[in-house]
Order: structure tokens, then C-alpha cells, then sequence
């Protein structure tokens, strides 16, 4: 059995927002067991937490809440924090959107690490999914979860662009696999698509710095950090997304080609079927939640 975990300490990480543009400044706060993560824009003073039923926008990035009050592009750091085993977590931040530092969770693996975590007096209560549930997108696109007694990601992706073309990837979860194998996976953005981005108010803060430039047929601005850093990266994104459950997850999570609303859709489902479960036993669910099938 796992205690829950929060921060040891306080941690304060200031950015640039990918899409807004805006400089941000996040501060991540002890929390105490049950609470969960949250999100808390001190500059409109609203309260988010950070659960599947709250996510809005999820185009090229998942954002929490409602427009001119949400927390944009959240996933890289809920990714560090779930991929770590940290549990709950407040964090407060001044504007629209999360620091996208250096475009992977690289960066939120030193501060947490730094930080250290600490152990809670409550355990931790996993969804252990004794069945098989499964969201179908458009053009082939499809995410499940299945059983196992642990937590492993799988995920396959297949872009017409031959600096990517078909990559896939499958890892046990643990913190050391997690931050050795996904936390440097960088974002990554195709060069074609730039000026379109930029005239719906999107990509405003993208650069050089923190994006893999993707051109016609190769990448623009430098070396990769693997090979298959792209699949990675979409496979980090998954990590941080599944955080909204809200607890933590044991079960082999299968993506093909999916994205943060696929993400999001199978988290939400997990939810609700936790809920219904715990309506049927009229007591709280702690170590497993029967899911339908297909």
C-alpha cells in the first residue's frame, strides 16, 4: 500500500505561456491528503481542480475551466507530478496558462525532485481496471485502458511527414522510467502550420527554444533528444491528461493516434464509471473499479 504524497516545500518557476504569449509565474504549494491537485488563478481568484469533468479547450494543448477564467496547457506539469507519484498539489498561478518552459517536464522533474516529496497519513486509493474501456475517434483514431497490475502506457503514432512517420512506444510507468524516458520529450510543431496557428490566437510564446520545429521533410532547430522523441512526447502528454481522474491509475493505457481530447474522454469515462460503481456497492471504492466493456 502507498501513502499519498505532497510537496516538501514550496516551488516558484516563472515562463512564458506557449499560446498566450503571456509571461506566467506558477507556485506550487504543499497540499494535505484528499485534496488532490488544483489550479488557483490568483489573478481572477477562481479555483480549479484538476478532474476530467472541468477540462474546456483541447486544441494542440488541454485546458482546465472556462474561457477568460481557465489555466491553459496544463498537461507537461500534471505529467511531472503524476509521472513522480505526487499526489496532491496546489498550484497557484497569475495568468491563463502554465510556464512551457523548455517544452518538456524535464524542467517540473528538477523542481519536484528538488523539492522532494513527502508522505501523507493516507493511502493512496488507485482505479484498478478489472475490464477493458475504450473512446474510438475520427480516422482511426483510439485510446483504451486494459487490465494489469500495474501502469503501462502504449502508444503508436503515424504522421505523412517523414521526419516522424510511425513511431510507438510501451513502458511500465514508474518515476525513474518516467523521468529518464518521457520528461525530456519535447513539444514539437510543424513550420507549415505556424502563421495559421498564430491568427487564431494560438502558439503566441512558441519558439526555437521550446518546440521542435518540424519543416517539410526534417527538423529545423537542432538534434532530437531520442529518436522517437515525438511518440515520447505524445506519450508524456497521456501521463499528464490521465491526471485528471483525479487518482491514480493501474491498468495498460493503448493510444493510437489519439490527442488530448481522446486523452481526456477516457478520463472522464474512468470517472464516471468509478461513480457508478460506488453506487452500486453503496460504500467508497478503494483498490478496484470494474469498468464496462466495449
Amino acid at each position: 500500500m502507498r501513502l499519498q504524497t505532497t510537496l516538501g516545500r514550496t516551488i516558484s518557476v516563472s515562463g512564458v505561456g506557449l499560446h498566450s504569449g503571456r509571461a506566467v509565474r506558477a507556485t506550487l504549494r504543499p497540499a494535505p491528503a484528499g485534496r488532490g491537485i488544483a489550479f488557483v488563478r490568483t489573478d481572477v481568484g477562481v479555483v480549479i481542480p484538476a478532474l476530467a469533468e472541468e477540462a474546456g479547450r483541447l486544441e494542440y494543448a488541454t485546458s482546465l475551466g472556462e474561457p477568460g477564467r481557465e489555466v491553459g496547457t496544463i498537461e507537461h506539469l500534471l505529467s511531472a507530478a503524476v509521472g513522480l507519484g505526487l499526489d496532491n498539489l496546489t498550484v497557484e498561478i497569475d495568468g491563463p496558462e502554465v510556464p512551457i518552459l523548455d517544452g518538456s517536464s524535464a524542467p517540473w522533474v528538477a523542481e519536484i525532485r528538488k523539492a522532494g516529496l513527502v508522505s501523507l497519513g493516507s493511502a493512496a486509493r488507485p482505479f484498478a481496471v478489472t475490464s477493458t474501456l475504450s473512446v474510438h475517434g475520427e480516422e482511426g483514431k483510439w485510446i483504451e485502458i486494459r487490465p494489469s497490475k500495474e501502469l503501462r502506457v502504449s502508444y503508436s503514432i503515424d504522421f505523412p511527414n517523414p521526419a516522424i512517420g510511425r513511431q510507438s512506444i510501451s513502458l511500465v510507468l514508474t518515476p525513474d522510467v518516467y523521468a529518464d524516458h518521457l520528461a525530456p520529450a519535447r513539444t514539437f510543431g510543424f513550420l507549415a502550420e505556424y502563421d495559421y496557428l498564430r491568427s487564431k490566437g494560438l502558439a503566441q510564446g512558441a519558439s526555437e527554444e521550446n518546440c521542435i520545429v518540424v519543416g517539410d521533410s526534417d527538423v529545423m532547430n537542432g538534434s532530437l533528444r531520442f529518436a522517437d522523441e515525438f511518440v515520447r512526447h505524445k506519450t508524456l502528454d497521456l501521463v499528464g491528461d490521465l491526471a485528471l481522474v483525479g487518482r491514480p491509475v493501474v491498468g495498460h493505457v493503448v493510444a493510437h493516434r489519439a490527442g488530448h481530447a481522446l486523452h481526456t474522454a477516457l478520463a472522464r469515462k474512468i470517472r464516471q464509471a468509478a461513480a457508478s460503481e460506488h453506487l452500486r456497492r453503496s460504500e467508497p471504492v478503494h483498490e478496484s473499479v470494474a469498468l464496462a466493456g466495449r
